[in-house]
């Protein structure tokens, strides 16, 4: 089954409502080891890439000013109630397509993307608008489950492949071809989540040679 945009909208939204009793703890330890990672760099701008329930919003650096977008309105109206709950931070939220983002060349010192590039239509062109929004020289996180680096998890990749496409992602997704490339610079990769579930990538956007 294809995943369209349709079809991540229509599945996020029906999440919206339980997702973080579903995912919420079991997905926390990527999150909070890439909140880490970016309060030690203490960005002045951040683009979170699928900013869903708004669960990342908090472990933030205070000074830093968060834009986060996601195509599910029903996962927006969550985040939107946590951002309210912080009034002395500079929260921005928007409803947008991840693969045509509505900000300028270099808009932001780090881009983040939780869990989401193996759940979108098209992951080369998000990863090229990751990199088209990040300043050069900027810093970009990805959160995922990549598949074949893993020998716990490589049976049920195949195995669940296609019930995967019907709840909207993909089990079976390679690092390399969306990873390795070359306008940006792979600083590091760490496993996180239960049994290295899910691996944490560290991108330098267009690092000087």
């Amino acid at each position: 089954m294809k995943i369209t945009h349709q079809n991540v909208e229509h599945t996020y939204g029906t999440y919206a409502r339980f997702y973080d009793l579903v995912f919420g703890a079991v997905l926390e330890g990527g999150r909070r080891r890439m909140c880490d990672a970016v309060r030690a760099l203490a960005p002045a701008s951040l683009l979170e890439v699928g900013v869903g329930t708004g669960l990342t919003l908090a472990q933030y650096p205070e000074a830093t000013a968060v834009t986060g977008i996601d195509l599910s309105r029903g996962m927006l109206r969550h985040a939107q109630r946590r951002a309210a709950e912080m009034p002395t931070r500079r929260i921005a939220l928007h409803c947008m397509d991840a693969e045509q983002l509505a900000f300028a060349d270099a808009a932001f010192d780090c881009v983040t993307l939780p869990y989401v590039l193996s759940v979108t239509p098209d992951p080369a062109r998000l990863t090229a608008e990751l990199r088209r929004v990040c300043r050069p020289g900027g810093d970009i996180f990805v959160l995922n489950h990549f598949s074949g680096g893993n020998a716990v998890w490589a049976p049920l990749e195949r195995l669940v492949s296609g019930l995967a496409a019907r709840i909207g992602f993909r089990s079976d997704f390679p690092f390399d071809p969306y990873m390795r490339h070359a306008d940006w610079t792979v600083v590091s990769v760490s496993k996180v989540n239960l049994l290295g579930l899910t691996t944490l990538v560290h991108l330098k956007n267009q690092a000087a040679a």
